[in-house]
């Protein structure tokens, strides 16, 4: 699974930090997920959507043969 989590952050300039602490992790979680090293749970994929106004679709984008 590949994401769009750091090019939504820089739209709004918002470092790791300040996106772990709106969704309520750890920053390296937001690094795993960026890294794509980490599938997170529905909740939390839609916690950082809406974190970056955005759609978990447009978030986050899934290869069919993972």
């Amino acid at each position: 699974m590949r994401t769009r989590i750091k090019e939504f952050r820089a739209r709004y300039n918002m470092t790791q930090e300040e996106l772990a602490k709106k969704v309520g992790v750890r920053r390296e979680t937001i690094v795993f997920l960026e890294k794509g090293k980490y599938n997170p749970s529905l909740k939390l994929a839609y916690k950082v959507a809406k974190a970056l106004n955005t759609t978990i679709e447009e978030l986050f984008i899934f290869d069919e043969n993972d």
